[in-house]
């Protein structure tokens, strides 16, 4: 098994990123819904597998306090090799000094909590969707 990691958008494979996404829970945003999301990200990593794109995970940064991590997601034929670990480890890398939030799949709090993450006590959102993401475990 030979794992590259891609840290820019030149040549992705848009639809798969989206097959990526959807295989793994994250949503049913298209190619150019994705697409659009990663090339307006500040840090944005792809895993491919033998040359297969298997996981993403992109960051919004100011680059000196505050970053969010969103779409982490591996292939679920994939999960459970550490790919999980490697995107959101090379997005933490490259922010070093910022504090980091993101939005944890309902039941994957605990990968989280393994790599340092702490749930927050005060977090707020204003969802648009807000009765979709109240039903999907995200808000009370």
């Amino acid at each position: 098994m030979v794992i590259r990691l891609q840290e820019d958008c030149e040549g992705v494979d848009w639809e798969r990123v989206a097959e990526v996404l959807l295989a793994a829970g994250l949503g049913t945003g298209g190619a150019e819904v994705r697409q659009k999301a990663f090339e307006n990200s500040d840090t944005v990593v792809f895993v491919h597998v033998d040359e297969l794109l298997v996981g993403v995970g992109r960051a919004l940064s100011d680059d000196v306090l505050q970053a969010a991590i969103y779409d982490v997601a591996v292939h679920p034929g994939h999960q459970g090799n550490g790919l999980g670990r490697l995107i959101v480890e090379n997005l933490a890398g490259r922010l070093p000094e910022c504090n980091l939030i993101l939005f944890a799949s309902v039941g994957k709090e605990g990968f989280y909590r393994k790599l340092g993450f702490r749930r927050l006590l005060t977090g707020m959102g204003l969802f648009r969707k807000a009765e979709a993401m109240r039903e999907r475990g995200f808000t009370d």
